[in-house]
């Protein structure tokens, strides 16, 4: 049985208010965001989806996924959507000495210089990616501000699909966001092998339902 809720309390983001959370507005925006990829195959099935209705969103890239999968990189910043760091290792927060984890966030952001400049030779200084979101969500208050004073926005959420877990089935998974997701939520898939079978099944329905109450899907501002 999982106990991970999947809208954040209040309090929660009470205590941790140099966080992003979700991003208030009265013009029925919603901002999904993929972790964990690029993952081949999966992560290419959700550039697809997300094309047939006009959405963009943010993907928390993994460096050594990127590194071993360059071209997908590629195709999710030529498609228009916004990338984030989510450290090279998938490193806890809890149990990471600040130093090593900030070299391994650094070593994603060279992975992504060294795609920037192999898809756009020209570039002299490529693009300092600001987005973070500390894998399963941990991070410490010594890490957020380092990170903070580097130029990071750390990106967290206000909606979980929990599609991770293969004990959530399907249809609450694609209920989970449905059923919560309010304008200016931020929302958590996986572009991952292991969330595919719930995340294929919810994504196209969670479109499709909050497209037709004229909702827009956009990317997280950099």
């Amino acid at each position: 049985m999982n106990l991970t809720p999947v809208v954040i309390p209040h309090f929660i983001k009470l205590l941790f208010p140099n966080l992003v959370w979700d991003i208030p507005n009265n013009d029925k925006v919603v901002y999904l965001t993929f972790d964990d990829g690029p993952t081949p195959e999966i992560t290419e099935w959700t550039l697809k989806t997300l094309e047939q209705y006009k959405a963009k969103a943010t993907f928390f890239c993994i460096g050594k996924n990127v590194e071993s999968h360059p071209d997908i990189f590629s195709k999710i910043t030529t498609a228009g959507h916004s990338v984030g760091n989510h450290t090279y290792n998938h490193l806890k927060g809890w149990t990471t000495r600040t130093k090593n984890y900030l070299l391994d966030i650094k070593q994603t952001q060279a992975a992504f210089n060294k795609q920037f400049i192999n898809d756009n030779p020209q570039t002299s200084n490529p693009k300092f990616v600001n987005l973070f979101r500390p894998p399963y969500g941990q991070i410490r208050p010594k890490q957020v501000r380092q990170l903070s004073e580097i130029g990071y926005k750390i990106i967290m959420w206000n909606v979980l699909s929990i599609d991770w877990d293969p004990s959530v089935s399907k249809e609450t998974c694609s209920n989970n966001v449905i059923n919560n997701a309010v304008s200016g939520d931020i929302i958590v898939f996986h572009d991952s092998v292991k969330a595919s079978k719930n995340m294929q099944y919810a994504l196209p329905r969670v479109l499709e339902y909050f497209s037709n109450k004229g909702f827009e899907f956009k990317r997280i501002p950099e």
